[in-house]
């Protein structure tokens, strides 16, 4: 049997509370959430990580995630608006997340996090990015739950047609009809997993013999390099994205991608090693 494409009708919401539907994107964050802790409680944590300071890890990681991506799509896609309506921001249950908020706002939280407690950033940020991967599976995950930032029109045999995201004809009022289109929330979503896959494995083997940060670097160069790249096959978020060379999801990516470039470039001329570096006890 040869399939032409796949009609995606799935309904974003999987029940409601009163007059508030609980969705399937949200079920995603959470699992996002739990499984990351679970996985660095149990393999990245390391002997100096207490589990009180893990669990003080998660609140950081969650509420920064949340804020941060919030903030960036308000400010990065839509900020005339948000501007003018700044209460708008805090209805985030009408939708609009960023990734790129989400990395900042994250970053941030990290550093107080380290500053509290004594703890080397880059020795963190070398273990937390791991889960951080894992978790850009689940969101992509949401992403396609939601029938939504997926890609241009394709004729490719796994092409998607998200028909509860149907576009309305302007002049006539009439619903459009839709069309096979790349889904590049699972692309997305397999390349977060391959890249969590070999950060880990490389992680669980090697690190004792690499310097504080070159994981990190590593990671986030791989991760915004596929989101950069996959950015090229996705249809535009927002009206001014409208014949940009780059759209707004590449142009954030690139600083990361600098960023961890020059951080391996830095970190040549530190030489220290997670065998080396001594974590203060907390009692």
């Amino acid at each position: 049997m040869v399939f032409n494409s796949i009609v995606w009708d799935f309904n974003p919401e999987i029940f409601h509370i009163g007059s508030h539907g609980v969705r399937w994107y949200g079920l995603m964050i959470a699992l996002a959430l739990f499984a990351g802790y679970l996985i660095f409680k149990r393999y990245l944590r390391g002997d100096k990580l207490t589990p009180e300071m893990v669990d003080s890890l998660l609140v950081y990681c969650a509420i920064a995630g949340i804020v941060g991506a919030r903030l960036g799509h308000c400010f990065f896609y839509e900020p005339a608006y948000f501007l003018k309506h700044p209460l708008e921001i805090l209805k985030i249950w009408k939708g609009g997340l960023a990734s790129h908020g989400w990395a900042i706002g994250l970053l941030f939280a990290l550093w107080l996090y380290t500053r509290k407690y004594k703890i080397p950033f880059l020795w963190l940020m070398d273990r937390i990015v791991i889960v951080v991967a894992l978790a850009c599976v689940f969101i992509r995950l949401g992403n396609f739950f939601n029938s939504e930032i997926y890609g241009r029109p394709t004729n490719l045999p796994w092409g998607v047609e998200f028909v509860r995201d149907r576009l309305y004809d302007r002049t006539t009022g009439a619903l459009l009809p839709t069309v096979p289109r790349h889904p590049t929330q699972f692309y997305e979503a397999l390349s977060y997993l391959v890249i969590f896959i070999a950060s880990f494995l490389f992680y669980r083997k090697r690190n004792m013999e690499v310097r504080d940060g070159f994981i990190f670097s590593l990671t986030m160069i791989a991760l915004f390099s596929a989101r950069f790249l996959i950015e090229f096959l996705k249809n535009d978020q927002v009206a001014f994205e409208a014949g940009m060379k780059l759209n707004m999801g590449q142009l954030l990516s690139l600083p990361f991608i600098i960023a961890g470039i020059g951080l391996i470039i830095w970190t040549k001329s530190k030489p220290r090693y997670f065998s080396r570096e001594q974590i203060p006890e907390h009692k």
